[in-house]
C-alpha cells in the first residue's frame, strides 16, 4: 500500500533523476488535451530543477515530442514520447520506433470507421501512436476495450494501452519502463536514483522499472498502483519538486 509523499520522502538528493509524466501530473486532465499547458512558473521550476540535477530531468509522455515541444518553448528537455517510440536523449539526438507502423496503419483505418460511428468519441492520430478517446462517453470504456483487443488480435507488432478514457494503440515492444531504463544507461542519468512521478495505468511500467532499480515511484491520485508513494493532484507535484530544489522554488512557483 503505498503512503503520502509528504510523510515518506523528506529528504533534498542532489543524486535524483527525474521522470516526469505530463498530462494528470503536471497539468491537470482536460477533456481535450490541446486546452491545457504548463504555467510559466511550472516551466521554470523544471528548468531550475534539471539544472540542479545537472540535466537529469526528463518528459515521459504519450504525447508526440513535437506537441511538448511547443508546450515547454522555448526550452528543450529528455523526451520520451509517445510511450517511448519517440525518444530525445540528452544530446538532442531524436529517434523513432517505426518496425510497427504498416500494422498501426492497417489498425488506424479499423479504428477511424470506430470513431466515425459516434461522435462522442475522439480519433488521435500521433504518428507513432493512435489513441481513441472517450472521455464524453465513459460508460463504452468496456465494450470499447473489448473491440479493440478483437481488433489488435492479428498485430503481435501492437499492444493496447488503456488510460484515463481513452485506448492508445502502441508498439508492443515499447512502453514508458522501458524509456526510463534506457536513460538510466546513460549520462546524466546513470549512477543517480530514479524518481518516477506519474497517475496514469500509462506510468505502471515506469514505476515497476524505478521500483526495481531501488527508486521513488510516485502516483498521483487514489487509484491502484504498484507505486509506493502518493500525491494528490498536480498542484502538490509542483509542490513536492520545488521543495527538491536547493534554496527553494524558483520565483511564482
Amino acid at each position: 500500500m503505498s503512503r503520502p509523499v509528504d510523510r515518506a520522502v523528506q529528504e533534498q538528493d542532489p543524486r535524483f533523476a527525474y521522470f516526469l509524466d505530463v498530462d494528470g501530473t503536471l497539468l491537470p486532465i482536460a477533456e481535450s488535451p490541446d486546452v491545457v499547458a504548463p504555467s510559466g512558473a511550472a516551466c521554470a521550476l523544471l528548468v531550475s530543477l534539471s539544472a540542479a540535477s545537472d540535466g537529469a530531468l526528463a518528459l515521459v509522455s504519450g504525447r508526440p515530442l513535437h506537441e511538448l515541444d511547443v508546450m515547454f518553448a522555448p526550452h528543450r528537455f529528455p523526451v520520451a514520447a509517445q510511450h517511448g517510440a519517440e525518444i530525445r536523449n540528452p544530446g538532442g539526438r531524436i529517434t523513432w520506433w517505426e518496425g510497427h507502423l504498416s500494422a498501426l496503419q492497417a489498425v488506424g483505418a479499423k479504428m477511424r470507421r470506430l470513431a466515425d460511428m459516434d461522435g462522442r468519441l475522439r480519433l488521435e492520430d500521433k504518428g507513432l501512436a493512435i489513441s481513441l478517446h472517450y472521455r464524453r462517453a465513459p460508460h463504452l470504456g468496456e465494450s470499447l476495450t473489448s473491440t479493440m483487443l478483437e481488433m489488435l488480435a492479428p498485430y503481435r507488432s501492437l499492444r493496447l494501452q488503456p488510460g484515463k478514457c481513452v485506448l492508445e494503440v502502441c508498439p508492443a515492444e515499447l512502453g514508458k519502463g522501458q524509456a526510463v531504463e534506457a536513460f538510466m544507461r546513460q549520462a546524466p542519468f546513470a549512477g543517480r536514483r530514479p524518481v518516477y512521478i506519474g497517475d496514469d495505468l500509462t506510468d505502471e511500467s515506469g514505476f515497476e522499472a524505478v521500483n526495481a532499480m531501488g527508486g521513488i515511484s510516485i502516483k498521483v491520485g487514489p487509484e491502484p498502483s504498484v507505486a509506493t508513494l502518493r500525491l494528490a493532484d498536480p498542484a502538490a507535484v509542483l509542490h513536492w519538486l520545488a521543495a527538491r530544489l536547493p534554496g527553494g522554488a524558483p520565483d511564482g512557483a
